[in-house]
């Protein structure tokens, strides 16, 4: 039960960070260290970063600090592929087979020690995009958005992951004056809430949650996402997207590998 309660309150304080670590971490660490099953993985978790977010949105909202046209944008398109994706699941047109579920996860994992560590990059191209030609950016924001939205409900529904770390880049790339570190985490996990919770609303009405597990996980995780949120504001994070990276990286090569 304490190592339970760690991890969750580890996870905890990293999303209240940066934003990052529903799917990312807390999976993998289900996997890999507890030997849960993936399924059960997938939809305990999701529970767990729905929960946890509301948390931290709720203390960012106090802050002023979330952008909600932006969020409702991505809503757009990631609420109604979500409930889509986890429909198909539920009727069995979407299989799940274990392996390939663990090496979704795995890939997943990497994408998104990927897209932390190339974020700043994404964020100038867009800048130079957005100063160079105006009227064409903001034509494509829209749309891009939208689309982005899509593809993220496909995979959180999939895996879990892809809420915190891919968001924030789309959200880097698409919104490179608007959005300030910040502003960009508070966001981020204010989009994350909804989708998380219908795809762990999906995941529970096919068997995959363990509310046992996610107790205790719970138990560590709000005092750690409010210690979290409390630190966003009052810590440089550059150090820890680094740590973040290299152990998003080792994590997900050893789920591909296994």
């Amino acid at each position: 039960m304490i190592l339970y309660i760690t991890a969750g309150f580890l996870t905890g304080m990293l999303m209240g960070l940066t934003g990052v670590g529903g799917g990312a971490v807390m999976t993998p660490i289900l996997l890999l260290l507890f030997g849960i099953a993936p399924a059960t993985a997938i939809g305990t978790d999701l529970w767990f970063a729905s929960l946890t977010k509301s948390v931290a949105v709720g203390m960012h909202h106090n802050t002023n600090l979330i952008d909600w046209m932006v969020v409702r944008r991505m809503w757009a398109g990631s609420l109604p592929a979500t409930a889509i994706t986890i429909l198909l699941m539920k009727f069995g047109y979407i299989g799940v087979d274990v392996r390939l579920l663990k090496y979704g996860i795995g890939i997943a994992v990497v994408l998104t020690a990927l897209s932390i560590l190339f974020k700043q990059q994404l964020h100038n191209l867009g800048q130079n995009f957005r100063l160079r030609d105006a009227g064409q950016f903001k034509q494509l924001q829209f749309p891009l958005t939208i689309l982005s939205g899509l593809l993220l409900g496909v995979m959180v529904s999939l895996t879990s992951i892809g809420a915190g770390a891919f968001g924030a880049m789309i959200l880097t790339y698409l919104y490179p004056l608007r959005m300030t570190p910040h502003k960009l985490v508070a966001t981020d996990i204010a989009h994350a809430i909804p989708l998380t919770m219908i795809a762990g609303l999906g995941h529970l009405l096919i068997g995959n949650v363990n509310f046992s597990l996610l107790g205790q996980l719970m138990l560590g995780s709000v005092p750690g996402v409010i210690l979290g949120v409390f630190l966003s504001t009052r810590l440089p994070q550059e150090w820890l997207r680094y740590a973040i990276v290299l152990c998003l990286l080792l994590v997900g090569g050893k789920l591909l590998l296994s």
